[in-house]
């Protein structure tokens, strides 16, 4: 399976584990990533709190690149991909404004490539009784809670992306890969996103929250999808009242019995190799 590979900044910078998993991952399960030429960032947060046509201007650029190939688009940052959805709402559903944002961007938008995050393409077009054919290394004894954030679920019809009250893809990837996935009502709670630079305490208390509630659920670590996420997850917590986060490719890379992870786990700032150490993950 081809698909066009939409890295974005974050993947290339501070969650570059996130970039070499998703990579990593897709090899095994013959999903043949082409990265897009010459793309450029997508904005962010920044560009849609500044200028609303730059915000849509930034990812058309990239979704144009992308229609040179006929194929799906994945996008792994959760960032990223409410940007490129965002975009292609727009574009679809107002004439005027996609014809202003062509002339911006010099060129023409078709509509002709699927914006998909990994999740989805793992589950909806590998299968997972694909990916559980190339466990090598049930992740028996991790407890994890799936946290997806607000960014790839919302606003439910522009991301059309799983059940934005209650998803459940990221658990069924982790059942199969041999993990725990606990039950718990905050998936889908903000962890303060961008604030983390500006209102830092606020973010330690939306942070601590979310770890409190997930040792309730008697989980051991979190699992994300979002650069975003997982920084503010790992990072900002009160003491050591934190638990291990994880990208989800990460983690199924160390299933699937991949070199790459234990190099990884060293970029995290709440180390997970004694918990997957203890349980004979590692």
């Amino acid at each position: 399976m081809k698909v066009s590979y939409y890295p974005g900044c974050s993947l290339h910078g501070t969650a570059k584990e996130y970039d070499q998993s998703v990579r990593a991952v897709s090899r095994t399960l013959g999903i043949d990533l082409e990265e897009i030429e010459d793309w450029s960032c997508c904005g962010a947060s920044s560009a849609h709190a500044t200028n609303f046509k730059l915000s849509i201007a930034l990812p058309t650029r990239d979704l144009i690149a992308a229609e040179k190939k006929p194929q799906d688009v994945m996008v792994p940052c959760a960032a990223c991909f409410s940007r490129f959805k965002t975009a292609e709402h727009h574009l679809r559903h107002d004439p005027a404004l996609k014809a202003e944002i062509e002339g911006i961007v010099g060129g023409k938008y078709q509509g002709s490539v699927a914006v998909r995050n990994p999740i989805d393409i793992i589950v909806k077009d590998i299968g997972l009784e694909a990916l559980k054919e190339k466990v090598v290394k049930r992740l028996t004894g991790l407890k994890p809670v799936s946290y997806y954030g607000c960014l790839l679920l919302r606003p439910p019809d522009v991301c059309q992306f799983d059940d934005a009250e209650n998803p459940v893809l990221l658990d069924r990837v982790l059942t199969a890969l041999g993990a725990e996935a606990r039950p718990w009502s905050f998936k889908t709670d903000c962890c303060g996103g961008s604030l983390t630079i500006s209102k830092t305490p606020i973010v330690t208390k939306m942070v601590d929250k979310l770890m409190a509630m997930a040792r309730e659920a008697g989980a051991n670590c979190l699992v994300t999808a979002c650069p975003v996420c997982t920084a503010n997850l790992d990072m900002r917590a009160s003491g050591d009242t934190g638990l291990p986060v994880f990208y989800f490719t990460e983690l199924a890379a160390l299933a699937m019995g991949q070199e790459g992870p234990e190099e990884w786990f060293r970029l995290h700032r709440t180390d997970p190799r004694p918990l997957l150490k203890g349980l004979g993950l590692l």
